[in-house]
């Protein structure tokens, strides 16, 4: 499993959204959508 995977998993699995997740790692909704597509 690589890391935008185990991102997006472990994110569902919380129940958080892209925007609350990056609200709570100080970055933008955009930033953490993109770790999910470009395969950080």
């Amino acid at each position: 499993m690589n890391f935008n995977d185990r991102l997006a998993d472990l994110r569902r699995k919380r129940g958080l959204s892209q925007e609350q997740l990056g609200y709570e790692l100080g970055v933008s909704r955009q930033t953490v959508s993109n770790w999910g597509t470009e395969g950080v």
